[in-house]
Order: C-alpha cells, then sequence, then structure tokens
C-alpha cells in the first residue's frame, strides 16, 4: 500500500509528466482560464481510463500473443478513441464545466499515451498502473493550474516587448519545473 501511494506522489510531483518529461505541453499553453479545471478534469479521467485499459490490453492481450511490438499502433486509437465519448460522459456529468472545445486539446495531449507506454514497460501491475495514471493526471491538473495562474498574473505586468507571450509562458514553464525540482529529496528510494 506505501508503494501505491509513493507511486502517486512521485508521478504527481517527483516526475511529473509536464515538467519532468515533456508529455502534454500543448494543451499546458493552449489552455485559457475559464478551462482550467474542465481541462485538467477531462485529462485526469482520460489519463486513469488509458492508463488501466492500456495496461489491462497489454498485460492479457499483446503479451499473451507475443504482439508486444503492436502496442504503439494500440494505445494510439485506444486514447484517441475514448476522448469523445470520455467529454460527452463529463458533459453529462458536470454540465456546469466547459468540456466544449476540449477534444483538439486532449487529442494533442502526448501524456495518455506515454502514461500507457511508461505502464506496458514497466508492467508492475494494475494497481500500480492504476496508481501511476491517477498520479499522472492529478500532477497534470496541478501544474496546468499553476501555470495558468502564473499566465494571469503576467498578463498585466511590463514585460519587455522580446519576452511577451510565448517566450514569458516557457520561461516561467522553466520556473514551475525548478520548482518542482525541489521535491526531488522528498521521497528516498
Amino acid at each position: 500500500m506505501t508503494e501505491l501511494v509513493l507511486t502517486l506522489i512521485s508521478a504527481a510531483l517527483l516526475n511529473n509528466f509536464v515538467l519532468h518529461w515533456p508529455l502534454g505541453i500543448d494543451p499546458l499553453l493552449a489552455g485559457r482560464r475559464q478551462q482550467v479545471h474542465a481541462l485538467g478534469l477531462a485529462t485526469l479521467c482520460l489519463m486513469v481510463i488509458v492508463g488501466v485499459i492500456g495496461y489491462a490490453i497489454w498485460h492479457w492481450l499483446l503479451v499473451p500473443l507475443q504482439l508486444e511490438a503492436l502496442r504503439l499502433f494500440v494505445f494510439l486509437p485506444l486514447s484517441v478513441l475514448l476522448i469523445a465519448p470520455l467529454l460527452h460522459g463529463l458533459q453529462r456529468w458536470l454540465p456546469n464545466l466547459p468540456f466544449d472545445g476540449l477534444w483538439p486539446l486532449l487529442l494533442g495531449n502526448g501524456g495518455a499515451l506515454g502514461l500507457a507506454l511508461i505502464n506496458a514497460q514497466n508492467d508492475q501491475g494494475p494497481l500500480h498502473a492504476t496508481a501511476l495514471s491517477l498520479g499522472a493526471g492529478l500532477g497534470f491538473w496541478l501544474v496546468l493550474s499553476l501555470f495558468c495562474d502564473l499566465r494571469e498574473r503576467t498578463a498585466d505586468n511590463d514585460i519587455p516587448l522580446p519576452f511577451r507571450g510565448l517566450p514569458i509562458d516557457l520561461i516561467g514553464a522553466g520556473l514551475i519545473a525548478v520548482i518542482f525540482l525541489g521535491f526531488s529529496g522528498l521521497i528516498k528510494t
């Protein structure tokens, strides 16, 4: 049980999919303030679903049939085909959040595909895959919230002309990544 909690914390803070591995940076830069929590929740749900289903397909279908080389060709359509039903279900479940227009942002998010591939590579069991998926989704949501807050704070500041727009966003993402490096001593293995 302790290992699952450490995996969840590690995926959210230490080995963050956006900051440690640059997976899912596109929705981070393209997200709008009013869609932060809708995008975070949709990405969290997509990562958990793709991570768990992808692990099940890997462990109980691809490995027994010795089709390990086809993992990318299985996980990519899996992550793409789950976006529309997931957004429709979330829209019906939480009608107050703006889920419309999130389809391209979730499609461009490489975090779900990367998570499925990492779960297949690690192959440490379904509970570990679930904890890693949940931690990755929560970590994405945390970084998305922090980054949108940083963008909102820098929007009204007097920033030199060459640094306005994308350059200051990338500098801010780098600073958030450096801050998350401070968590590296949190868990000793």
